[in-house]
């Protein structure tokens, strides 16, 4: 269950939110789904991989955080933040809130503007511990704010998204990639329906394509998506670790 409502000082004044990561506030997934304005930082914690939607054929970027169904192995309770990892995925690290978008009155014309809704049945909304949303006289809290760039920058990226992948497209970097993995204890397995950049293909672009993707914001994202291929070694031997205990 859900329950979405615009935040506001008056009625959340005492909510907090639990800013800590566990499996029982529903933080135990194996992949989030990601955005272009995040893909700098994640390449240096996550393997970014695409994924299609079989439907509309678009596709979607997700940081890959386990290998099983339901493993999250960035989960750490021996940490503060319960999480191990310097950037946590947007998507993730928003909590609770999300964007909306309220319609207002300006220059005698109506416009859509983003604002702040919270799920208030959300595992990490409460009244007792945590972050506070708003300061005592007034006024957002530092943790609010934070929150408020996290959903800015997912705003971004959504709209970006698109526009990245056509010109992905265009010059046909996206190739689908099987990745195999075994384990210390000799368990195999396969993670199956992922595509990446193919990395001859984006060496080979001329000046010209190199630059059309230069100056629209997408060449260091592709570079970016290759070079996040190497941390599933990372996430091999995070599972390794786990299994010995």
């Amino acid at each position: 269950m859900t329950q979405h409502v615009l935040l506001n000082n008056a009625q959340h004044q005492h909510i907090k939110v639990i800013n800590q990561f566990h499996a029982q506030y529903g933080d135990n997934v194996a992949g989030a789904m990601v955005f272009p304005t995040e893909f700098v930082e994640l390449q240096k914690e996550y393997p970014i991989v695409f994924r299609r939607d079989a439907e509309t054929e678009k596709y979607q970027a997700m940081a890959l955080l386990g290998i099983q169904q339901g493993e999250n192995l960035y989960l750490d309770e021996s940490l503060d933040s319960g999480w191990a990892a310097h950037y946590i995925p947007a998507t993730l690290a928003r909590g609770p809130f999300l964007i909306g978008f309220q319609t207002q009155q300006e220059n005698g014309g109506t416009q859509k503007v983003p604002v702040i809704h919270i799920d208030m049945d959300h595992p990490k909304v409460n009244e007792q511990k945590g972050r506070a949303l708003f300061l005592e006289h007034g006024g957002n809290s530092p943790y609010l704010e934070h929150v408020s760039t996290i959903l800015k920058n997912m705003h971004q990226g959504i709209a970006a998204n698109d526009a990245m992948f056509a010109a992905f497209n265009e010059y046909e970097l996206i190739e689908p990639v099987n990745i195999e993995i075994e384990l210390d204890n000799g368990e195999k397995s396969r993670l199956v329906g992922n595509y990446t950049i193919n990395d001859s293909k984006l060496q080979s672009l001329n000046a010209e394509q190199l630059a059309k993707l230069h100056h629209a914001g997408f060449l260091q994202l592709a570079f970016a998506v290759v070079a996040s291929m190497s941390n599933i070694r990372k996430l091999i031997e995070m599972k390794n670790r786990r299994d010995r205990g």
